[in-house]
Order: C-alpha cells, then structure tokens, then sequence
C-alpha cells in the first residue's frame, strides 16, 4: 500500500484528476452565462429582470445551503461519495431546460445544478488542500478555481457562439449532459478519497492545538462573527459573489439593451471569467509569499472600478469588454486568497466545516445579488443596480483593510520536510 504523504508533488496524478474534474464542475454552470438570462427574456416574454434573475436566486440559496453542511457532511460520508453524489444530482438538469414549459422548471434545474456545485465545487476544493498541506495552500487554491472558471469561460463563449446559430436551450442541455456524463465518471471510477491526508496533517498539529469549533453550530459562530479574520473573509466572499450574480444575471441583459449581439454578449460574458480563471494561477501562489490581505484588498477595489467603468462606458462593447477584464483581474486576486485564508485559520480537523461556512456566506452573494440587482433594475435602471453593487464592493474591500490580520493560527511548517 503506497504511504500518505502531503505535497503537491507527491500527490500530482490525483491533484490533477481534481483540477480536470473541477473544470468540468466550472463548465456545468458556464453553460448559462451567455444565454440563459436571453432565453427568459425572448422564449418565455419574461419582462421583469427581478424574475428572470429568479434562477440566480434559486441557484444562490441552493448553493448556499449545500455549502453549509457539505463540510459536515464530508467529515460523516466522506469526500468522494458527496464527490459522486453532487453529479447524480445534476444528471436531470439538461432535461428540465430541455423540456422546460414554464420558466419555473428553469428555476428548479438551476435549485439542482446550485446543489451539483455546492457539493462537487466544494469536495474538489476541500480535497485539493487535504493533498498538498500547509505550505503550498494558496498556490492548490489558485489552480483548483483556475481549472473551474477557466471551464465557466470555455463553456460561457462557447454557449454564447453556438447559440447564434443554434437554438440556445439545444445548446445548454446538449453540453450539459456530455459534461455531468464526464464528470461523474471520473469521480466514480479514478478519484479517491482524502481522508487519511486530513488524519497525518492533523496529527503534526497535536501539540499544538488550540479549542477551536468541532460542531457545525460553533464553527458558523466562528467564522461568521468571534474570529475577526474570518468575519472579514466571509464578507467580503459575499460581497464578491453578490457582483458576480450581477454580472451573470443582470450583465447580458445590459448589453443586449444597448445593442450588442449575441456573440458579442458572448466575448464579454467569457472575457471575464477567462481573466479570473488565469489569474489565479498566478494570484494564489503570491499570496503564499506576499500575504493574504493585500490581495483580498486590492481585488475587491478593483472590481468595484470595474463596475463603475460598466456604467460610465454606456453599455459600448469595447468599454464593456474592459470592464469584464478588470473585473476578472480583481476577481482573480481575492477567490483563492480568501479560501486559502480561512484554510490558515483552520485546524485540519475543522477545516472542512470552516470552509462550508465561508462558502455558504460566499454564495449567499449569488442570492443577495440576485434580490438587489432585480430590484434595484425594476425600481429605477439596470445602471443604478450596478452603481449600487459597485459601492458595496468598495466598502467590502475597505473593510477587509481595517481588519488586524494574522498569518495562521497553526505552525508556520507543521509538517515534516520529507512530507511535503
């Protein structure tokens, strides 16, 4: 039986497998970025942008709730079966929009694919950093949400491309069931679970523990409101997800107001997870030798200046399509960063269930954003919505840079040199 070890070179076959299965996790909900919010609008006469965005809502809270308890759930069942689980979940998606008469069976496959990426997403995140331990975690981080919004990116353009020839809803539940039929094969047959990583890293720590949450109850206490860190960190993963459902949901909508087609919806839809997925590559691995909250910090003021240059750019293509870059640039620089700060403030044994509870608060953004934008577009105009998000994202970056920050609450290198 070949020994546990941390690193990400000693574990490389199955990190890599994770990388692939997460860009299939990414593509899954990529399908929808360019064109669903136009399938609402022009297949179903759904006037409203507050209930077009209905399927971001129900996505959201979905998700959200899926979140919380996975990290429990993955202490109890174990990684690779909610792993598996999260896929079967998701086989019936491309039917509901295939079939869909009403609007509300859309909703109901978005309730399910919020599911899917609630469990998958967060299993290949929580496995990525049970592999590789300590030192390496910002760097594990960056790559897993490279792999899995460079797949929201391929996915959205290549939707938006076919969708200009083709009809849009054969589009997405065509490509839905080829990626949840790979995606779940992988999973089942070539993935393994992490557990006894979790167990060799937790043991370096014995002597070094300190009384930290070990029930869902106390570790939502925790990272929510008593550890200043981490009550920074799930603001600002809500805040950041509340701008991302703006501009998944209300984004496409906006422009097709101000005269681009869909191809080039499609360009900027892509545009933008394209950069955030890239990014991270290189953001997750400085933040390893630069620190956590200068990055979290910056990302979040540059997506609100992206925002700002959305509106002031008047919906033109050229000018929309730089904002989407800048927002996926600042994007990039707080997604891992904010994940791989939470995992520093974690004992290993807890990390999975302080992980869910960040990433419950992180996608309770998508609902929030949701309420707001549809709101804020009904009441008065799809600019005000984007006004009002882009301060948000200000005053969450600001927050984040008044917070006192700390490195780790664990060892700086816990773990034995040959391990890692």
């Amino acid at each position: 039986m070949t020994p546990v070890r941390l690193g990400l070179r000693a574990n490389a076959a199955q990190f890599s497998l994770l990388v692939a299965v997460n860009a299939f996790v990414g593509a899954m909900v990529g399908l929808e970025r360019s064109v669903l919010p136009l399938v609402g609008e022009q297949e179903f006469g759904l006037t409203s942008t507050s209930a077009i965005l209905a399927f971001v809502l129900a996505f959201g809270i979905a998700k959200a709730l899926t979140n919380l308890v996975s990290g429990s759930l993955a202490e109890h069942v174990g990684r690779k079966r909610l792993l598996v689980v999260g896929w079967l979940i998701v086989l019936p998606v491309p039917v509901l929009i295939g079939v869909a008469p009403s609007w509300g069976f859309v909703i109901a496959a978005n309730v399910l694919l919020g599911v899917n990426q609630g469990l998958c997403w967060s299993m290949t995140v929580i496995m990525k950093i049970d592999l590789v331990g300590p030192t390496r975690r910002g760097l594990a981080l960056g790559l897993n949400e490279a792999a899995g919004y460079l797949g929201v990116a391929a996915a959205a353009f290549a939707s938006g491309a076919l969708a200009a020839t083709y009809a849009p809803r054969s589009v997405i539940w065509v490509s839905a069931a080829a990626i949840a039929g790979a995606g779940l094969i992988l999973s089942a047959l070539v993935v393994r679970d992490t557990g006894a990583h979790v167990a060799l890293e937790q043991e370096a720590h014995s002597s070094t523990s300190r009384d930290v949450p070990h029930t869902l109850r106390t570790a939502f206490a925790h990272a929510s409101f008593r550890d200043p860190v981490l009550r920074a960190c799930s603001q600002a993963g809500l805040v950041n997800n509340l701008n991302d459902a703006l501009a998944w949901g209300l984004a496409p909508l906006y422009l097709a107001a101000h005269g681009a087609t869909v191809r080039q919806i499609a360009v900027v839809a892509a545009a933008y997870p394209l950069v955030w997925g890239a990014g991270q590559l290189a953001t997750g691995w400085a933040s390893d030798h630069l620190g956590r909250k200068p990055f979290i910090t910056t990302g979040m003021l540059v997506q609100a200046a992206a925002l700002g240059l959305l509106v002031a750019g008047s919906g033109a293509f050229s000018t929309s399509l730089l904002a989407a870059v800048l927002l996926g640039a600042g994007t990039a620089m707080v997604y891992p960063t904010l994940i791989a700060a939470v995992s520093d403030a974690s004992q290993p044994r807890d990390r999975a269930r302080v992980v869910s509870v960040y990433r419950f608060w992180r996608d309770a953004g998508f609902a929030l954003g949701a309420v707001i934008a549809g709101l804020a577009a009904d009441l008065a105009s799809p600019a005000t919505a984007i006004v009002v998000v882009g301060v948000l994202t200000g005053a969450s970056g600001l927050v984040v840079a008044m917070t006192r920050w700390r490195t780790s609450v664990l060892p700086p290198d816990p773990v034995p040199a040959s391990a890692a």
